[in-house]
């Protein structure tokens, strides 16, 4: 953990102009198999409502949300460099996100990850009023 405070950090939306370097910092993730994949394209898609933290005019952290229909949204490729982490910035990052949603009257966002004790520590559960959860099958391996 770094308790440093990051150098000149600023959390702004996402532009079409940070694409060539947000496409790097997420491939570095995929390499390292904390991401999933995702095109230029897929990247492109995402920026209306994406969110980086640039830090000494870098990008070093992303997130995006990805806004499934008015009930539901989805936290999309958070990434915070590693040098970054443990700063806040991911914290920065989701809050931008469930901002952007409340914002936009969606009633629930959701985060599929790995890191789930950072999730809750933003304020994410597992379960919804009413104990309702999320349930996934995944197609690709079904092997039809």
């Amino acid at each position: 953990m770094n308790s440093r405070p990051a150098a000149n950090l600023t959390v702004r939306p996402a532009t079409l102009e940070d694409l060539p370097e947000l496409t790097s910092v997420v491939h570095h993730f995929v390499r390292a198999n904390r991401l999933l994949p995702r095109t230029v394209d897929e990247l492109q898609q995402l920026l209306p409502n994406g969110f980086v933290a640039v830090s000494d005019d870098t990008i070093v952290g992303f997130a995006a949300l990805e806004i499934y229909s008015p009930k539901l949204a989805e936290i999309r490729s958070l990434a915070v460099m590693d040098h970054m982490q443990g700063l806040g910035i991911g914290r920065m990052l989701v809050a931008e996100c469930v901002q952007l949603a409340e914002s936009k009257n969606v009633l629930e966002v959701m985060a599929v990850t790995s890191s789930e004790d950072f999730f809750v520590s933003c304020g994410f559960d597992f379960t919804l009023p009413g104990e309702k959860k999320a349930l996934f099958i995944q197609t690709r391996e079904r092997g039809h």
